[in-house]
């Protein structure tokens, strides 16, 4: 009896959310971190599977940008090669599972905005009170905080996208597939870490692309300093 009822439980946390509501099997993934890629993002392994992860409702300093180091080190410390469990929101517009990441009850993005490794992302936020916590890291100077007025990082991002646009790229078309001295094709994503010091010749075959898929599609690969 005590077995069975050690199963029942098991099940139920499976497929109940963080709030306790009645969620999907395909809600919830539950696997090993394996590459922590910035503050925001992440690899997880899963049921065989690699799924690249972004954190829902945060957003954190690109790669490119100041206070990226310290941001990413802060989820590293707390996940990389630990078994969490990922809510899943949406996907985004690169392929990513957007969800909320536990590490047994801890609320890994809640504790990022607290810490000031990262900004309530305005544009998807969901959970008013993480802007208490955000103000709370703020007045108390804590991580990116401790600079003068930091640009958050949708802003960063909007000066790559006039730079790209300044550049030749097409509206949304943001990825630059570049080919290096040895011949490789390799597209770089916004916030990756070298994506604003990449500049694209069309003489040389090099090229803009609107998808990620597209790239992979045309015969380049992702750039491995993500």
């Amino acid at each position: 009896m005590l077995r069975d009822l050690g199963r029942s439980l098991l099940v139920l946390v499976v497929v109940l959310g963080s709030d306790g509501a009645a969620a999907s099997a395909s809600d919830i993934l539950l696997g090993r971190v394996e590459h922590v890629a910035d503050g925001d993002s992440l690899t997880l392994l899963a049921d065989g599977s690699r799924h690249r992860i972004r954190l829902h409702q945060i957003d954190a300093p690109e790669q490119d940008q100041p206070g990226s180091r310290e941001s990413r080190r802060a989820l590293a410390g707390k996940v990389d090669g630990k078994y969490v469990r990922v809510t899943v929101v949406t996907t985004d517009d690169y392929g990513r599972l957007v969800g909320q990441v536990w590490l047994g009850d801890r609320d890994i993005n809640r504790e990022l905005i607290g810490e000031g490794h990262a900004w309530v992302y305005r544009r998807y936020l969901e959970d008013r009170s993480l802007l208490a916590d955000e103000a709370t890291a703020r007045d108390a100077g804590r991580g990116l905080w401790a600079a003068i007025d930091p640009q958050p990082p949708w802003e960063w991002r909007q000066r790559a996208r006039a730079a790209a646009s300044a550049q030749g790229a097409a509206e949304g078309c943001l990825i630059k597939g570049n080919i290096n001295r040895r011949g490789e094709r390799i597209y770089h994503q916004p916030g990756d870490r070298y994506y604003a010091e990449t500049r694209i010749n069309t003489s040389r075959g090099e090229r803009w692309f609107c998808s990620e898929a597209e790239a992979k599609r045309a015969g380049w690969r992702g750039a491995r300093s993500r």
